[in-house]
């Protein structure tokens, strides 16, 4: 099955600061799903933007179709 991102939301933390090892989570919203929250670095890495279709693999991994 694949889905088409909708929407990506970024959150936004101000000037506060975040420890180094944080890792920033993106809300993902899929066209026939509630959401997904997806690393950024992973859809940066991905090049995974607002519009492009998306599927998981078996390890519930996100990739572009």
């Amino acid at each position: 099955m694949k889905y088409i991102v909708k929407r990506i939301i970024e959150p936004d933390y101000g000037c506060e600061e975040r420890s180094d090892d944080y890792v920033a989570m993106d809300r993902v919203i899929l066209r026939d799903e509630d959401g997904s929250e997806i690393p950024d670095s992973e859809l940066y890495e991905k090049d995974i933007v607002e519009g492009d279709w998306v599927s998981f693999n078996l390890d519930n991994q996100v990739f572009k179709v």
